[in-house]
Parts: structure tokens; sequence; C-alpha cells
């Protein structure tokens, strides 16, 4: 993951202009140093700082920012350092592996006036992009309810292999997040169940489907699976958005259209094909890129990235309601508190 973090900043002029990249830490030296030597050309690595010990790196670098980008397992720690050697940290999702911990990462960034945000690339994307821009538009009239499938057969190996509630936690966020965005409502409730299939080579919790209450009389759906052989959908699932006055569906990909009610008589109503534009902010549909260059530019300009950790613990919560709904079969609320 790291790998994507630095080719991200490689492609993207004003990254490779405003960002110097000091130091780097593994707990493997090996893994850093190919980690270099990869990139020693395109970001000028030679003399950087490599280390297993982030406490040392950190005290020896004096670095402005702290890219986080290890294990859920780890990062509380890791942000913890960070904070306390003042530093502005980014991090990989989920934002932490409990809401409890997210809670106190949120105290800690507050404490030490520096600003905590988290990796949701999958909402600088040009499909999410243009749903929100159709969405505020107004044409499919007042939002009633978004659902999404995801399907895919991912033999990752590693961490993943072995992580409780695996689909929920590490991919499912990426989706209920840019939901939320794209809703603009607040999660109230959900009911989820989640199962390991027959034949998953997952050790927990590789399949789910989840019924989330929004504000404003909303629904949100998800059907999920990471065990799934076959008939693959894309890694940013299917969509199908409804509203008052029609349908929106995008296949994840490039496939995106939608059709609104065109006359006010019928049983089914006649509707009409429109053009869902794609004319969208070209610097918020890069993904790990516009993250990294949005984070960048609040660090400068003292103002507070999108996805920042007191807004991405809206979207953490809904991942932890659902796994507690699973493991309950019962309805969860979504408190307020959680919601800050």
């Amino acid at each position: 993951m790291a790998k994507g973090w630095l080719k991200a900043i490689t492609e993207t002029d004003l990254l490779k202009q405003e960002l110097k990249i000091i130091g780097l830490v593994d707990l493997s030296l090996e893994m850093a140093n190919k980690l270099a030597e990869k990139f020693t050309d395109q970001l000028s690595l030679s003399d950087v700082m490599i280390g297993s010990d982030l406490n040392q790196v950190l005290t020896t670098t004096k670095p402005d920012i702290l890219f986080d980008v290890v294990i859920p397992a780890a990062r509380r720690d890791v942000v913890e350092i960070g904070l306390a050697h003042g530093c502005h940290v980014l991090s990989e999702k989920p934002m932490a592996n409990s809401l409890d911990e997210a809670q106190e990462l949120l105290q800690l960034a507050n404490k030490a006036d520096r600003i905590h945000a988290v990796v949701q690339n999958r909402r600088f994307i040009s499909g999410i992009r243009r749903i929100d821009k159709f969405i505020k538009s107004g044409k499919l009239g007042d939002l009633t309810a978004i659902h999404c499938d995801f399907f895919l057969g991912a033999h990752f190996g590693g961490f993943r292999d072995k992580m409780q509630h695996v689909l929920l936690l590490d991919m499912a966020v990426h989706t209920f997040d840019a939901a939320r965005f794209i809703m603009n409502k607040t999660p109230k409730a959900v009911y989820c169940q989640e199962s390991n299939p027959k034949g998953s080579w997952y050790q927990h919790g590789a399949a789910a489907n989840a019924i989330f209450e929004f504000s404003d009389n909303c629904t949100f759906t998800y059907r999920g699976s990471w065990c799934a052989e076959g008939a693959n959908t894309s890694w940013e699932s299917t969509w199908r958005v409804i509203g008052t006055n029609g349908t929106l569906l995008w296949d994840g990909a490039d496939d995106m259209h939608a059709s609104l009610v065109a006359s006010d008589d019928g049983f089914i109503r006649l509707t009409e094909a429109v053009n869902v534009s794609d004319d969208v902010n070209i610097a918020q549909i890069h993904g790990h890129a516009s993250v990294l260059t949005d984070f960048l530019q609040a660090v400068n300009n003292g103002t507070q990235p999108e996805t920042v950790s007191g807004d991405n613990i809206k979207s953490l919560s809904m991942v932890f309601a659902a796994i507690e709904s699973a493991k309950t079969q019962q309805r969860i609320e979504i408190s307020s508190e959680e919601n800050i």
C-alpha cells in the first residue's frame, strides 16, 4: 500500500514539488530499503533515513507530516506517536480498530492541534463525484434510497486472510463512506447479517448484507462478498440511486445513466433518459493523489481536509454498528455520540 501512496506522489506535479520524503519506517528494514530503492530516482530517496523505530526516526528527521500506512491493529499507536512529535497525520483506512480508539485519536489530534485525516480514496473518483453533482442538481428530486452490490473473488494473502470482519472493516468502509458522502445525511441505525461462505479462503466475515436507516427516511443497502468467484462487480460496487423523480444506475466503471419520470399518468409512468454530466472538478477524481493533495493543501492553508477524522468517524461508526448488528442479530442504533 505504501507503494501506491508514493506512486501517487510521483505522478502528481504539486505533490512532487511540495513534498520531500525524509524517512521510511518499517519493522522490516529490508522492506523499507526495497521501497527506497524503487523510488530513489523519482523522489530522490538516496539520502532518506530508514529505520524500524518510529520514535527514533521522527526525533532525528523532525518531519511536518507522517503518512501512516500500517495494518489496522498498529494504527492507534502510530498515530499517537506521530501527533506527539507534532506531525500532521494522514492514515490508511480504517481510521481505527474500534470506535473507542477512534475517539481517542480525535482527542489526541485536538490536543496536539494537528490535522488527522483518513485516506478514503474511493470517494475521490469520477463516478462518485458525478453522482454527487447530479443529486445536487435536483434532477433526481428528493433522494430516497441507495443500493450497492459488491462481489469479487479477491485472493490477497497476508493479513486480510486472518482479519475478523474482513469485508466490513477493510473494504465495505469505502462504499459506506462514499454513500454517506453522496447522501449528505446522518446514519441512524443498521441491521446486518455477516457470514463466511463455504469455500471462503478468509478466516472470518468475507460476506455481508446490511440495511442502513438514514435521516430524512432514506435507506442505504449493501450486499457484498470478497469470496464470490465469477461475474465480478467493479471494485467500486454497482449503484442504484433512487429519487422521487427517477433513478440513476452506475456499474462502478464507465456506464452511468439516469432515467427520469416524463409523464404524470399511466400505471407505469413513462421515463426518459437523461445525461449525467462528466464535467467534474478534475482535482477531485484521482483517488490517492486527490486525497494527498487535499490533505497537503489543508496543512498549508490551515483548513480541514475533506476526510478529516472528525468526519470520517461517522463512516467508521457505520462499520462498527454493522459488526455489532451481525454479532447480536439485532437492529443497532448509531448514536449521536458516534456521529461527532
